[in-house]
């Protein structure tokens, strides 16, 4: 039999989870004429409040062109609107209204989701899980 080391083990569950739940999300997401990218900038937007490019970016661990392409979307729905920061050049993007009634509208079919997934796992569980992942991210953003 041969030994797989723990840290192996981990991060292969953590590759083997991330796309089937990007999967389901996604199909709920689709419902509601979204997608995975979209979902995570109005929940940001939404839960966060008013951010830059750059904020949203690093937020998703993700280059600044991805995030301008998925906000431009984003915005010809009237989900988001850009707006002036602290100073005339800093521009942050804002949810509007009726980006939050998507957001709360769609957020009943992911919650949904979200249950079923996480079937027989206690809330004390899940926030050890989230307490162990941001120490993860943290390291990797190091």
């Amino acid at each position: 039999m041969i030994f797989i080391h723990t840290s192996v083990r981990l991060f292969h569950q953590l590759i083997t989870l991330y796309r089937p739940f990007e999967r389901q999300l996604n199909i709920q997401l689709n419902k509601h004429h979204l997608h995975r990218a979209q979902w995570t900038i109005l929940y940001h937007l939404y839960n966060f409040g008013p951010a830059t490019n750059g904020e949203i970016s690093y937020y998703q661990g993700v280059e600044k062109p991805t995030i301008t392409r998925t906000l431009a979307s984003l915005e010809k729905l009237g989900y988001v609107v850009q707006t002036v920061g602290k100073d005339r050049r800093e521009k942050r993007m804002q949810i509007t209204k009726l980006g939050q009634d998507i957001y709360e509208h769609v957020r009943v079919s992911v919650d949904e989701l979200e249950k079923e997934i996480l079937t027989g796992i206690s809330e004390e569980e899940q926030l050890e899980i989230i307490r162990i992942m941001e120490i993860m991210r943290n390291n990797i953003r190091k």
